[in-house]
């Protein structure tokens, strides 16, 4: 068998996804960007009290920050769904996923009872009633039968978890996709604002 057959006849792999908010993106970045800036000036002309109060916000806020814009993402894989949100981290097999919800958030529910809100996915009001706007509209007969049947506009919340659904059914019945759900805090995130706060706290004190 030649190298191109047994390529053709290989297991195909799974491309992984990724779902993270672009508006999370630049306006965490646009944050950061500010108060390292403000911040940077107050260390560089403030007084000692001052200077150090700016330190501990920079400690404190630019972790926060970046945990609640930077850090989310979905991440859907062959055998896993892994969920990354401001302070902890869930690699859940698709196994153990019971159901995935959108309402006012983005949620995932486990087989053992537990829930989880999807961060990098945001549920966006004013999407779903543009997108129901819409679907009203087009749901209207066509003149002279032009046009053929239009796809349902969804808000992009919806779609993702549409998406995930559909990668979720495929995936259950794997054999690598069981397994129990793992959950990890994000340790590097927690710590430098813990310190922010004590420092913030201290100085304000004082």
């Amino acid at each position: 068998m030649t190298r191109q057959d047994s390529a053709s006849t290989a297991p195909q792999k799974y491309a992984e996804r990724s779902y993270r908010s672009p508006m999370g993106l630049v306006g965490g970045a646009l944050l950061i960007a500010l108060g390292l800036w403000l911040g940077g000036d107050a260390l560089v002309r403030g007084a000692p009290e001052t200077k150090l109060t700016a330190l501990f916000a920079l400690v404190l806020g630019v972790p926060l920050v970046a945990a609640f814009t930077l850090r989310p993402v979905v991440k859907a894989g062959e055998e896993r769904l892994l969920v990354r949100n401001p302070f902890r981290t869930l690699t859940l097999p698709w196994g153990a996923v019971e159901d995935l919800r959108a309402s006012f958030s983005c949620e995932v529910f486990t087989t053992g009872g537990h829930k989880y809100q999807l961060w990098a996915v945001p549920v966006s009001l004013r999407q779903r009633k543009k997108a129901g706007r819409q679907a009203a509209r087009g749901s209207a007969p066509r003149r002279f039968g032009l046009g053929g049947d239009a796809p349902v506009p969804r808000a992009m919340a919806d779609q993702t978890m549409d998406e995930l659904r559909e990668i979720k059914e495929q995936a259950a019945h794997r054999e690598g996709a069981s397994g129990e759900p793992v959950v990890r805090w994000a340790y590097g995130i927690i710590a430098p604002c813990v310190v922010g706060v004590v420092g913030l706290a201290v100085m304000l004190a004082v």
